[in-house]
């Protein structure tokens, strides 16, 4: 069950955000009523969703929303009174998935909050797939360079330090990657 977060400063809106959702199967782990709020309870339930309105007290959901972006990799669904121009385009983070205009009706809310679900999930394995590619170019380096200590100090064609590389990282039970660490430490 997803978890979701409501930052909304009119309890009425709230607590028919909360009806909405938990009708809907969803989880509502914390309700606040400010920015400020927001990102304390943030902080202590890490939900899966914040639907935040923009205009409230102490601070505004915009702030909020930055402040919880740069922090966490939390979607957030904004909701606002004002459609000008001017708040879309400060709207325009990273963490913001969605824009919705009140007042909001359940076939408004529900749509959105699945589709910014959607999307934060598609962004998760997106970055974890661009974290493992970097991690393969380094580790790829790494053996590159062992590989070309070998080659220059025992005068070894390339797929002769290769295969030393490779008989040294089975021998000692280790990645190919550390094996090639380790060479260049005793090597470089």
């Amino acid at each position: 069950m997803k978890s979701i977060m409501i930052v909304e400063d009119e309890a009425i809106v709230r607590m028919d955000l909360v009806e909405m959702l938990t009708e809907s199967n969803y989880k509502v782990v914390a309700e606040a009523a400010n920015g400020e709020k927001a990102i304390q309870l943030t902080d202590k339930y890490q939900p899966d969703l914040i639907i935040m309105d923009i205009k409230m007290p102490k601070m505004d959901g915009l702030k909020a929303s930055k402040i919880i972006g740069k922090k966490y990799n939390i979607p957030i669904l904004i909701l606002t009174a004002y459609s000008h121009c001017e708040y879309v385009e400060k709207a325009k983070q990273p963490n913001v998935v969605s824009y919705i205009v009140k007042p909001i009706s359940e076939a408004q809310l529900l749509p959105a909050v699945e589709i910014a679900m959607s999307q934060s999930d598609s962004m998760t394995r997106l970055k974890q797939e661009v974290k493992d590619t970097h991690q393969q170019m380094e580790n790829r380096k790494t053996v590159e360079k062992a590989k070309g200590l070998l080659m220059s100090q025992l005068n070894l064609t390339e797929e002769a330090a290769y295969q030393k590389l490779r008989r040294k990282s089975m021998d000692n039970q280790i990645g190919i990657e550390k094996q090639a660490s380790n060479i260049i430490k005793q090597l470089g």
